[in-house]
């Protein structure tokens, strides 16, 4: 797994003053907790943070003050409008055995039945598997070429990366294959509806 190195600034919880002058500088307050580990209050850049990889599972390894701690991104708060991170925590694996994580998938291929005129509908972008740290993987790949028109993907046609255990419900959808709409058919059902409207008047 892909892991990123970031410095973080020590944080003194209460100072408001020092909260509105951190915040003007460009810096968010982070928290840092764990099982067994002393929580750490500090702050990282706005910068540091944007520049984190999206799309991917991946470690960050927090440093402040000397002390280096690996963590795994838990939470991210945002501001009103959406868009803007006031509040991030990380979660230190030190003691952390196995961890339920989100990981992102990535579809690969062309579905045979989008070649057909069928469209791919994804409905899930990640599952969450349980694994140890070093087993998570940056993403599932998933391909999904053999799907034909109508075809469903479940998260039960997925084989889970080695050491990890799938936790989502087996029978979740996580694609499909649209058929397109027939013309003629499409027309039927309007009229249809006009009718049952009309007979109803």
């Amino acid at each position: 797994m892909r892991r990123v190195k970031v410095k973080l600034t020590e944080r003194v919880p209460g100072r408001k003053s020092e909260t509105k002058r951190m915040r003007r500088e460009g810096f968010i307050p982070v928290e840092i907790y764990g099982k067994g580990v002393d929580n750490v209050h500090a702050w990282i850049s706005t910068k540091d943070f944007l520049s984190f990889p999206h799309g991917e599972t991946f470690l960050i390894e927090a440093e402040i003050n000397g002390d280096k701690r690996v963590c795994i991104l838990k939470d991210i708060q945002f501001g009103w409008l959406g868009d803007d991170p006031i509040h991030v925590d990380f979660y230190d694996l030190a003691h952390v055995t196995e961890i339920e994580v989100e990981v992102p998938i990535e579809f690969v291929g062309t579905p045979a039945g989008v070649e057909l005129g069928g469209t791919f509908e994804a409905l899930m972008h990640s599952l969450t598997i349980k694994a140890r740290p070093a087993n998570i993987p940056d993403k599932i790949t998933i391909d999904v070429s053999g799907l034909g028109l109508g075809d469903v993907l479940h998260v039960r046609d997925v084989q889970a990366p080695e050491g990890c255990v799938i936790l989502d419900n087996p029978e979740e959808t996580i694609a499909i294959v649209a058929e397109p709409e027939v013309e003629g058919v499409a027309e039927e059902e309007v009229e249809a509806q006009e009718e049952e409207q009309q007979t109803s008047e």
